[in-house]
């Protein structure tokens, strides 16, 4: 795990420091002695990672605005996870979850999401925007859909007997990094995931499950994950989502 260090406010809450303390086993330390180090901040509004000026919290809010009915049917992402003729609710696995904006926006859909997450700091951070976002009125109801599991995703993919509708997959590849312009959260995230290299194991695992769809998520240019040619594609300008489908008899 990347070495990283804990700064507490007066004002955070005791119960939640205790338990990040414990689980990353690190004591608080004050903020004025964290030069330049990689750290979580824990004050009245939740949890943030830190390091110099860059700073980063989950902030489910945001995405307001894309999930508007009149909006959310413009979303790539949808088009590429649509199920046509569905009659009840769809179950999704996000096995690569991040800071779970994708499956929030599944889950403002309709979607039942399951998120994983391996990185155990990221699954701070993502643990937090979502017990703020159960406190909102406007988001409490959409990730209530959103259920939250830390750790490999593949070694459950792999023991899975859920009846699994879609399986979305958005590791992080190098590609991602080459801009000039990456955002405050890959800077600070990319300190805590290295760049995927198990493409062909988490897809063969994905596989497993026999969902009626894959969903991967890969730069417009990049290359397919695992090099496995995907049935078609939903191509945005920054971002192409493969799709592969396997009917339900």
């Amino acid at each position: 795990m990347t070495e990283i260090k804990l700064c507490v406010t007066e004002s955070a809450d005791a119960v939640l420091v205790e338990q990040i303390s414990k689980k990353l086993n690190i004591k608080p330390q004050d903020e004025a002695e964290m030069d330049d180090s990689l750290y979580l901040k824990v004050d009245e509004s939740g949890v943030s990672l830190k390091k110099g000026k860059l700073e980063m919290q989950g902030d489910f809010s945001k995405l307001l605005n894309r999930v508007k009915p009149g909006k959310i049917s413009q979303e790539i992402l949808l088009k590429a996870a649509k199920f046509k003729g569905a009659t009840k609710v769809l179950k999704a696995i996000d096995a690569t979850a991040g800071m779970g904006e994708d499956s929030f926006i599944l889950a403002a859909a309709g979607f039942d999401v399951t998120l994983f997450e391996k990185d155990p700091i990221i699954g701070i951070l993502l643990e937090d925007a979502l017990r703020r976002a159960s406190r909102d009125e406007e988001l409490s109801k959409i990730v209530a859909r959103m259920h939250f599991m830390e750790g490999d995703s593949i070694e459950y993919m792999r023991k899975c007997k859920d009846d699994i509708d879609l399986i979305y997959l958005d590791p992080m590849f190098p590609e991602r990094t080459k801009s000039g312009l990456i955002k405050k959260k890959f800077q600070l995230l990319g300190q805590l995931e290295a760049p995927a290299t198990d493409g062909e194991e988490m897809f063969a695992a994905a596989r497993n499950v026999n969902p009626v769809k894959i969903v991967i998520k890969r730069p417009a240019k990049g290359e397919n994950l695992g090099g496995i040619k995907p049935h078609y594609s939903i191509d945005g300008k920054a971002i192409r989502y493969d799709c592969f489908v396997f009917p339900r008899s």
